[in-house]
């Protein structure tokens, strides 16, 4: 049985949080937005600004700098592993916070599609997003390198350690969890008790994905701003979480395994 794209994006119409009139529980959501990400993601969207300005006031360009990711945190390798692991469960906590302010206020998971309904159909579109963002994404990437606007990435700067791979992995399904349960499930869905706009809420949750990937320069800005955009458009018309978060951890996994083992055998890796 052949499922069209309209049929896999049709809206669920879940119901909708109410929206919040009450001047004191909007007081309570606001300060309770304004510690969440005070805490989590906006404070990293501050400090990517604060690197990208440092960045652009150093002499040379943006694309003869480089900047790595999952870097190495201990000379002793167990130590450093269990660094890694801190910074995984610093991650899924990050998520879990999200979802446990949402359920004390009446709004369970399965409101902002984390259920296992649709598990198959949810890996199906998983799937075909990474290819959808991943292939432009990384020629977004390369035309702000060429263009100077944008530092060199090096996804992965651990050691060859055997337990590299298991936790680039587990870094990239810690980073798709914390950001997809706190930009779109959360963010969104506490927009929407404040009475904003469905485009609205997508713009200012799109923005925020784009400001803690400052530190990479304007492409890294731009590119996880369009895709702020359509992970966000895409969960306001299926009500589902699931695959965005699947997407993000494929993207992640490509980025990170692939370059940490392409790594010093092709010529135009960093």
């Amino acid at each position: 049985m052949r499922i069209g794209l309209r049929a896999w994006l049709a809206p669920q119409r879940p119901e909708q949080p109410a929206v919040v009139t009450d001047p004191g529980e909007r007081r309570t959501l606001l300060v309770e937005m304004l510690l969440v990400f005070s805490v989590t993601l906006g404070l990293s969207g501050l400090r990517s600004l604060l690197s990208l300005l440092d960045s652009l006031l150093r002499p040379e360009p943006l694309s003869k700098q480089s900047v790595a990711l999952n870097v190495s945190q201990a000379a002793q390798q167990l130590i450093d592993l269990a660094y890694q692991l801190t910074s995984v469960l610093q991650l899924l906590a990050w998520g879990g916070l999200a979802i446990y302010l949402l359920w004390r206020g009446g709004i369970r998971p399965q409101s902002i599609g984390l259920d296992q309904r649709r598990p198959a159909r949810d890996l199906a579109l998983g799937i075909g997003l990474t290819a959808l963002i991943g292939i432009p994404g990384l020629g977004l990437y390369l035309l702000a390198q060429a263009l100077d606007l944008n530092l060199t990435v090096q996804a992965s700067a651990l050691g060859d350690h055997w337990w590299r791979t298991p936790v680039l992995v587990l870094s990239a399904a810690g980073n798709a969890w914390a950001e997809e349960t706190l930009v779109v499930g959360y963010l969104l869905t506490r927009l929407r008790q404040f009475g904003w706009s469905e485009n609205s809420g997508l713009l200012a949750a799109a923005v925020l994905r784009g400001s803690y990937h400052l530190y990479q320069g304007f492409g890294g800005f731009v590119g996880n701003l369009v895709m702020g955009l359509i992970f966000g458009r895409l969960w306001q018309r299926t009500n589902r979480l699931w695959p965005l978060v699947i997407t993000h951890t494929l993207l992640d996994v490509v980025a990170f395994v692939g370059y940490a083992l392409l790594k010093g055998h092709v010529g135009w890796l960093p």
